[in-house]
């Protein structure tokens, strides 16, 4: 499958793309050695440590970006040849760290060479330049994107972004190790409920089986896991990905020479 998305993808463009690899998947072995017979030309990762694979993507060309919670993390991943890294706040949706964006980026930027990417919390031109005084060369958005008009969720993921608060979410999985910060349902908190009273590792699973599906395809909004961000509160309509980007950075234009960016 991933191989047959990457073919499609350079059927469509004759640009350079990036595959992102979650660390714990099960496939991620097989998934590695799909990206280095194709040359993919960027490859990040996530919820997990991607050293072990770094010199054979590096081998054939490919860039590699982890996606990383600490400085501790950063370093070892700048050691191990990384090109650059995404520090990312306890802000974002989906896996997370416990530092903020605000105090992981210049921490991060402070202690490693390779440019640093700033992800969580970022939902409009504002947080881009605040990315940018704290240090980043970059950032990567994820919970805006969703709310677009070409995001394949399901429209009931997109509304319930559109709808959110400030306080509409919530970390589960705190207790076992995996925080992953989604949008405030019945699922998030019976799941909550359990884990403060006790519940196993197999009860919460059991619980979250298929969640990702249900909230991705199906738009169960009862049942599904909608991972998003704090910022989802900034985002008010369902936009185009074009009109999204343009809304980040065309407004920094005026700030350019002032940054020095």
């Amino acid at each position: 499958w991933v191989r047959t998305e990457i073919r499609k993808a350079r059927t469509l463009t004759d640009k350079p793309f990036g595959v992102n690899v979650m660390m714990m998947s099960p496939h991620v072995k097989d998934i590695m050695e799909v990206l280095v017979q194709e040359k993919v030309a960027v490859v990040t990762t996530g919820a997990g440590n991607p050293a072990p694979y770094i010199p054979s993507l590096k081998e054939v060309g490919t860039i590699v970006i982890p996606v990383i919670p600490s400085v501790a993390l950063a370093i070892r991943m700048e050691r191990a040849g990384a090109d650059a890294v995404v520090a990312e706040g306890t802000e974002a949706g989906g896996h997370i760290g416990e530092l903020t964006t605000m105090a992981l980026i210049p921490q991060v930027a402070d202690a490693v060479s390779i440019p640093v990417i700033a992800a969580g919390g970022i939902g409009d031109f504002r947080g881009v330049l605040a990315a940018f005084a704290l240090g980043a060369k970059g950032v990567q958005a994820g919970t805006i994107f969703l709310a677009t008009k070409e995001c394949p969720v399901h429209d009931n993921y997109k509304q319930m972004v559109v709808d959110a608060k400030d306080t509409s979410t919530v970390v589960t999985g705190r207790n076992s190790g995996a925080p992953v910060r989604v949008l405030k349902n019945l699922m998030a908190t019976e799941y909550l409920q359990m884990s403060n009273t006790g519940a196993s590792r197999d009860e919460l699973e059991k619980l979250t089986l298929g969640s990702l599906r249900k909230a991705v395809l199906e738009g169960d909004v009862d049942r599904g896991s909608f991972m998003a961000g704090q910022i989802s509160g900034l985002v008010k309509e369902v936009k185009t990905v074009k009109q999204v980007i343009e809304d980040l950075f065309n407004p920094i234009e005026a700030y350019k020479d002032t940054l020095g960016i």
